[in-house]
């Protein structure tokens, strides 16, 4: 853990080594050593108050969040240059059993922290310091540690904030916003680099964090986005619209990864928002808010358009009937394969459902009639198929059948799929006439017959 926090502190591969330390943090807090002393006891304790603000992303990061790979540089350089006297006390407090004023302690080492912060970075210009600061680490890490050391500086004011506000909020009304405000008029709370992490308190706290905009519209008392942009809740659209960018990065990633169980919170998130920003707020399309919302929606339509164009041929190929003696022995329909195309569809109408705000609409409606119209054919003519007597191609076509069923619940809804359901246990291999059977049996023996012998006729005949 010591090599790799020193690597962070160097800048060499800070991504890589972020993510090896975590898990190293993470064998360390295992269960069989909860009574053993742990390395790192001390920047968890003097740092548990910026754990609100903690993002494990390692890009760009929203206002009022702090990256939790820059708490190990900033605590090496607090213990080195920053405050080592404040860091070795605690340390020795913590380590001893005879401490009682733990609390104090974290307080004391805290306001040291803040202080060394602050006289570090308040004499450097905000464009020099990762220039100027280099020694404590990456630019990400010199840009955590200003708002590390505002945080810690604020805590008091953070912590009653945070017990002033209620568990949940499922609809930022009027009394709510009038009771946000009234928490919020605070000195400590208003200042530039505190007020984004009492903001961050307040999102946390929404059903819908989109709109937590409603606070910059009730202090600028308009909806126009140049009077909100003037004002220090401005900020508030900024954090919204980054919200809403990371729910759309979550869900292109997992539909990359083929993972669909949160896709229907994700896509009513992406449209609520966008809907509600857009009502909500006046945001010119040539603006730098409309910009953003605008490149928002574009990479969200496409990437639901790539995917959405491509579920009709997969329940096509699953469901393809091609002549019998094509099936062999070898042929199988995939259950996982039935799955993942069942979550498809049901993917390509949870996009119906929300096309309006996301750019979809013609591709999603395109999509699922053509769906229908194929699942619907497809059963009607497998059941057909299942009265074939080749017990080999049966089972094939009842294996496609089970799949359409499947595809028939989400389209059509249960009713619908169980009618076919019974419509296949109903399908019944068709008998020989008898009269086949009969002409059958008269060329079996004219086969087997010795030459000159003359032929039995049959009854028919």
């Amino acid at each position: 853990m010591r090599e790799f926090e020193r690597a962070i502190e160097r800048g060499d591969d800070v991504a890589v080594a972020g993510v090896v330390l975590e898990q190293l943090r993470g064998l360390v807090r295992g269960p069989d050593r909860d009574t053993a002393p742990r390395s790192g006891d001390a920047m968890r304790t003097v740092f548990r108050a910026l754990e609100p603000f903690l993002t494990d992303s390692a890009g760009a990061v929203r206002p009022g969040q702090i990256r939790r790979a820059s708490l190990a540089p900033v605590w090496l350089w607090l213990g080195r240059d920053g405050c080592p006297d404040a860091v070795r006390a605690f340390e020795a407090a913590l380590a001893d059993p005879k401490t009682t004023d733990i609390p104090g302690a974290v307080r004391g080492v805290q306001r040291a922290a803040a202080q060394a912060i602050a006289e570090a970075t308040g004499a450097v210009p905000a464009g020099e310091r990762p220039r100027a600061l280099g020694r404590i680490g990456a630019p990400s890490v010199v840009e955590d540690m200003v708002s590390i050391g505002a945080v810690l500086n604020a805590r008091e004011a953070l912590d009653k904030l945070n017990l002033k506000l209620p568990g949940q909020v499922r609809q930022f009304s009027e009394a709510q916003i009038a009771a946000a405000m009234e928490a919020l008029n605070l000195p400590s709370l208003q200042k530039p680099q505190v007020l984004p992490f009492a903001l961050a308190l307040v999102m946390q706290r929404l059903a819908a964090p989109w709109q937590i905009v409603r606070l910059g519209i009730a202090v600028a008392a308009s909806d126009d986005e140049i009077r909100v942009a003037g004002t220090p809740y401005g900020i508030t659209v900024t954090m919204a619209i980054h919200d809403l960018s990371r729910v759309a990065g979550d869900l292109r990633a997992d539909i990359r990864r083929g993972q669909f169980k949160d896709t229907a919170n994700q896509l009513k998130a992406l449209h609520d928002g966008m809907r509600g920003l857009r009502t909500e707020l006046d945001i010119r399309a040539d603006s730098a808010w409309g910009r953003q919302l605008a490149a928002i929606r574009t990479e969200i339509s496409a990437a639901l358009q790539s995917e959405i164009d491509g579920v009709p041929g997969r329940v096509r190929r699953l469901l393809r009937q091609g002549p019998d003696k094509d099936v062999t022995a070898a042929s199988r329909i995939d259950p996982a394969d039935v799955d993942d195309t069942a979550a498809l569809i049901d993917f390509v109408g949870m996009c119906r459902t929300y096309a309006g705000e996301l750019a979809i609409n013609e591709a999603s409606l395109r999509a699922y009639n053509e769906l229908q119209h194929s699942v619907e054919k497809a059963t009607e003519t497998l059941v057909e198929s299942l009265r074939t007597p080749d017990a080999r191609v049966r089972a094939y076509r009842h294996a496609q059948m089970q799949a359409a069923i499947r595809f028939c619940d989400v389209l059509f809804g249960p009713d619908y799929a169980t009618l076919m359901s019974k419509a296949a246990e109903m399908a019944r291999p068709a008998e020989p006439k008898a009269a086949e059977a009969k002409t059958a049996e008269s060329k079996a023996d004219s086969k087997t017959a010795a030459p000159g012998t003359p032929v039995r006729p049959s009854r028919a005949g």
